[in-house]
Formats: C-alpha cells, sequence, structure tokens
C-alpha cells in the first residue's frame, strides 16, 4: 500500500526522480515519459467521468469500465516504474497481463456489435464525452509509442504495448457509443471537401 504524509521532497530539484526500485534517473529519461504518457491518459479519461453521467444503461456500464481502466492505468504505471532488470532482493511487481488484454478485447466487441460498420475515418467531436474520448485515444497512442522507444532501449513487460494498443481501440468505440447513446451521428471525414474546386 502507498502512505503519503509528505506531497514535497526536493528530491526533483536537480531533474532526478526515484523508480519504484529506488534508481535515480533523469527526468527526461524515456521511462519518466512513458509514466507521464500513461498519467496524462488518465486523467484524460478522469475528464471524461465528469463530462458523462451514465444515466443510460449503456453509458453507465461504460463509465463503470473506464473508472476500471483508471485502476488498471496506475497498475500499468507501476509495472513501469520498476525495471526487470532491478538488482538486489526481488521487489513484488504489480505487472499487466495478458487477462488484461483479453478483457479489453471482450469490451471493444461487446460495444462495436451495437455501432453500424465505417465506410470513412471518424472526425474528433460530437459530445463533451465522445470528444474527450478521442482526445484519450490520441494519448493512448503516444504512450504506446513511447513504451516502444523505451523498450528499444531497455526491454518492458511486452502485454504493456498491447494493452495501450487495445486500449485506443477500445477508446475509439467507446467516443463512438457515447455519441450514438446521445443521438448524434458520426462526423465522417470527407476527403478533400474543404478544397475550392470540390
Amino acid at each position: 500500500m502507498v502512505y503519503l504524509n509528505r506531497i514535497y521532497t526536493k528530491f526533483g530539484d536537480a531533474g532526478l526522480t526515484q523508480l519504484g526500485n529506488g534508481q535515480a534517473v533523469p527526468k527526461t529519461s524515456l521511462r519518466v515519459a512513458a509514466m507521464g504518457d500513461v498519467d496524462e491518459l488518465n486523467c484524460q479519461l478522469g475528464v471524461v467521468l465528469c463530462h458523462e453521467n451514465g444515466s443510460q444503461d449503456t453509458l453507465f456500464i461504460l463509465m463503470a469500465r473506464l473508472a476500471h481502466i483508471q485502476n488498471q492505468l496506475f497498475d500499468l504505471g507501476a509495472d513501469l516504474c520498476l525495471p526487470d532488470e532491478s538488482s538486489g532482493e526481488p521487489i513484488a511487481k504489480l505487472k499487466i497481463l495478458e487477462q488484461d488484454v483479453l478483457q479489453l478485447e471482450s469490451w471493444i466487441d461487446d460495444v462495436n456489435e451495437s455501432l453500424a460498420p465505417l465506410n470513412s475515418f471518424i472526425l474528433p467531436g460530437g459530445s463533451l464525452a465522445a470528444a474527450g474520448l478521442h482526445l484519450a485515444r490520441a494519448i493512448c497512442r503516444r504512450a504506446e509509442r513511447t513504451c516502444w522507444l523505451l523498450n528499444n532501449e531497455s526491454a518492458i513487460n511486452p502485454q504493456i504495448m498491447i494493452y495501450l494498443n487495445r486500449l485506443s481501440d477500445f477508446l475509439f468505440v467507446a467516443a463512438r457509443i457515447t455519441n450514438q447513446q446521445h443521438e448524434i451521428e458520426d462526423f465522417l471525414w470527407r476527403p478533400g471537401s474543404d478544397r475550392a474546386d470540390s
């Protein structure tokens, strides 16, 4: 369990931060960048939950799943925070597992059954919650890219990248179903429609 009795430590004033094993690393390191991207994603999901009260059954289930994902993202951050090659005594480590990925895939299939097939890409927008979910999807993709960069430098749990990839897909269908529940049609991309000669 985490115990925080002080908010500021002044340890970071020199541009360093500590990982879960006590190792000091630069705040500009890829590991810290990856953890920061995941934290930003989690914050954006919190914003989405503020914009959607889940008054309809479908949205209530969706918001409960997003709250569950917020907790899993903290687990993912804990996974990133403790390098696999940590020396010394083994430390109990939270890890993203294949079952977490399979759960996301199940949720994607569940939501997608209620959506019409697409014949174009979607422009982000619609309700505040749906627009926020599209933003979360883009942040999630960035987090995935940063984790792959980190993995090229220092191998991390491969389920992290798979989870983030599936999560971005889930956030995409979540945005669509949110708009559907609010009777807002998808904003479809119309290539070249803003050109004067179109």
